[in-house]
């Protein structure tokens, strides 16, 4: 979005500088250099409140990611087992098949570890704060 905004202003100066003249150029840089440095100062203070509270930047408010990022990596797992199936079946027949299930859910438990380690330090974070 702040990229978009940017591409806006960007444009509009141009289009001054090309109704203005060559004399009044110096100022329109000058004024677009600003803005972006405004934008720039915006993005940092926003990644340095988001580093004093742990978080990333951008992410949910929730201390365990968001259910999109959750339900994407279901998603892809579960379309990645129906080829990884196949060549463990057919590589190996049912101990193939076996070791690429046991794979996968070892694959998604440590995913699911992450996010209940991320929600237990938040806890005890809250915890000690009240």
């Amino acid at each position: 979005m702040e990229s978009q905004e940017l591409k806006k202003e960007f444009s509009a100066t141009l289009d001054a500088r090309r109704e203005l003249g060559a004399e009044y150029e110096a100022e329109l840089v000058d004024s677009f250099v600003e803005k972006v440095d405004t934008q720039i100062r915006r993005r940092l203070a926003e990644e340095r409140l988001s580093a004093a509270r742990g978080t990333r930047p951008g992410a949910a408010d929730s201390p365990d990611g968001s259910f999109g990022e959750r339900f994407g990596f279901a998603i892809i797992t579960l379309v990645l087992a129906i080829p990884l199936s196949a060549i463990g079946a057919a590589q190996a027949d049912l101990s193939g098949l076996v070791v690429v299930w046991l794979g996968i859910l070892g694959v998604n438990y440590a995913h699911a570890a992450k996010f209940s380690r991320l929600r237990l330090r938040d806890e005890r974070g809250t915890d000690q704060l009240n």
